[in-house]
């Protein structure tokens, strides 16, 4: 699967194909994590079996740049999973935002792109060009990443209009992998639930219930991506009993928990 950013997936094959995929992923450098959840870089496989792809919720602005000719992408935030049925992207990089990094790069709530996708170029115009050359061009992937570092760092601007509770309240969820209530998150931000609500829906585009959720199920992905995750492992990461754990994965990925780990592990790690 390509990786959304660190500890976040974004995507798997429609089906295992005769080439696995591969990836590598980076933290960004220390004073961009704020902004940015994590670089990651991928070999799609081979080109008949990546046409479709399921993307699966996740709480990041994902950017993908292929190298390829797919050209730039940038998908929203998402609660629900989604087919793409004309998923051109087979080499290249992906960087996950968080929301004060979809303001602090693109100078607009993170909840103006939840659940969409698009091309890179109409959210950075000529900037989108200044990444995908510099990418290509560089050796290898730690340089690519070097690059990423480079350039957001350059980018970044001031965050006016923040929510910072809704800012605080989505990295407190990501943490706690849904394993907190939303009233206790709001008692903890100090603010009422509604209110605390409704900064999310500005801010984020997504409940607070809706983004815990997301984050229980991409730690359970997480951990069925390693070679030795479990089933049971998995359904420890927030959920109430196995058959609650069966449900959300189909509900989330749209594929049973033994199809989703099948995807997640058809991968190698790849190297410059």
């Amino acid at each position: 699967g390509e990786d959304g950013g660190v500890g976040q997936v974004h995507s798997v094959l429609v089906r295992v194909g005769a080439e696995p995929c591969a990836s590598v992923v980076r933290l960004a450098a220390p004073w961009l994590r704020p902004y940015v959840a994590g670089y990651g870089g991928f070999r799609a496989g081979a080109a008949a079996d990546v046409a479709c792809r399921r993307v699966l919720p996740l709480n990041l602005v994902t950017l993908i740049v292929d190298f390829e000719g797919c050209g730039s992408l940038a998908f929203g935030a998402r609660g629900a999973p989604e087919v793409c049925e004309e998923a051109g992207w087979r080499r290249g990089v992906t960087v996950g935002l968080t929301p004060a990094g979809a303001r602090a790069v693109f100078g607009v709530p993170m909840r103006v792109l939840t659940g969409t996708v698009g091309p890179l170029d109409d959210l950075l115009g000529r900037r989108a060009g200044e990444l995908a050359e510099r990418l290509v061009a560089a050796p290898g992937w730690g340089a690519r990443f070097a690059v990423l570092d480079d350039l957001l760092t350059r980018w970044l601007r001031p965050e006016a209009g923040l929510d910072s509770e809704a800012a605080r309240g989505w990295w407190r969820l990501q943490e706690a992998a849904g394993r907190i209530k939303i009233a206790q998150l709001a008692a903890e931000l100090g603010v009422g639930r509604r209110r605390l609500e409704s900064g999310f829906q500005r801010e984020i585009g997504l409940s607070p219930k809706t983004v815990a959720r997301v984050a229980r199920f991409q730690r359970a992905a997480q951990v069925l991506s390693a070679p030795a995750g479990t089933f049971g492992a998995a359904a420890a990461c927030g959920f109430a009993d196995q058959p609650h754990f069966n449900r959300e994965v189909r509900a989330m990925a749209g594929v049973t928990p033994k199809e989703l780990r099948a995807f997640l592990q058809y991968a190698d790690r790849l190297s410059d």
